[in-house]
């Protein structure tokens, strides 16, 4: 019968990480820092996540470190709130299916993250439940919101909502959030009639970012000949951060940040916010470079899981 496997494991300077890992697919979480999912990829291959080399291993300290890997924040983004640092230990418990990873209080804002990780017994697919927990005195308004660094190289994929003919759909029916840096005419992006593709360019350090309600409830991010995709809850008519999005993709010269969110919650105190995410990853799937080739090598590993 397949099963998964949990060891502890030193990783990149971390002695405390934890491997989680099936016949074909395997996942690290830091308890050194945290809470962070450091890698993930097939056994014996890349990791599909970026890593900061000048920040692995190290542990302490007052600054926000990058890491790289997953990481859950809470949304509406600003300083000094949102770079609150995951440098030190968190708290951990092993159960029968999954690994649950708690932080500290953040002192800063009075909240508190959780991830539940699950690995598939038999397949490359990762479930990640996010939750966050007002310790605070006062109700709080967030969302909770997971941010996924890739390897640099690949390009995203985010789905836009049907199209139709003109009479027949005389009401818009989305929209699309951009930030003061994003620039339109950039190169690295390919804006499709069903889909939005961005390249991550090591050579270009400019940042980009775009943000959408994506009632698919998909995106995707293809590296070499592999495919990470990321399925979550998409809520018709809720309230979403940055003027309504679900989904967001941001790019530089070091990763692509493949990322979701929740609704907006007024979070009351000692009240909790879940956030999930299901992840899987293919093999022998080239790389998009327009709708076409969405349709013709994405979709149909969206069916086998998703759609």
């Amino acid at each position: 019968m397949a099963e998964f496997h949990l060891e502890r494991a030193n990783y990149r300077g971390w002695p405390n990480c934890y491997r989680l890992s099936n016949a074909s697919a395997e996942l690290i979480v830091t308890t050194d820092v945290g809470p962070r999912l450091i890698r993930f990829g097939f056994v014996g291959g890349d990791n599909e996540f970026a890593e900061f080399p000048a920040h692995l291993g190290q542990t302490g300290g007052d600054e926000w470190r990058m890491y790289g890997g997953h990481r859950l924040w809470h949304a509406p983004e600003a300083i000094p709130r949102t770079y609150f640092p995951d440098n030190g230990p968190v708290a951990f418990e092993i159960c029968s299916e999954f690994m649950r990873v708690i932080q500290p209080m953040e002192t800063t804002t009075g909240i508190q993250k959780e991830m539940d990780i699950r690995l598939w017994p038999d397949a490359a697919c990762v479930q990640v439940t996010h939750r966050l927990r007002n310790c605070g005195l006062w109700a709080v308004e967030l969302a909770a919101w997971a941010l996924t660094a890739m390897a640099p190289g690949g390009i995203a994929v985010i789905p836009r909502p049907p199209r139709g003919a003109h009479l027949e759909n005389l009401q818009p029916n989305s929209l699309l959030t951009l930030w003061p840096y994003t620039d339109l005419s950039d190169p690295r992006w390919r804006w499709g009639h069903k889909y939005v593709l961005l390249r991550q360019d090591p050579y270009q350090s400019q940042p980009q970012k775009i943000g959408a309600p994506v009632p698919d409830g998909w995106a995707a991010y293809a590296r070499g000949d592999r495919l990470f995709v990321k399925s979550f809850a998409h809520a018709p008519g809720a309230a979403y951060p940055d003027f309504g999005c679900s989904a967001e993709a941001f790019a530089n010269a070091d990763m692509l940040e493949l990322e979701t969110l929740s609704p907006l919650t007024r979070l009351e105190p000692g009240a909790i916010v879940e956030h999930t995410e299901h992840w899987y990853l293919f093999r022998d799937v080239p790389a998009p470079d327009g709708d076409a080739d969405v349709d013709r090598h994405i979709l149909p590993k969206l069916k086998e899981i998703i759609l």
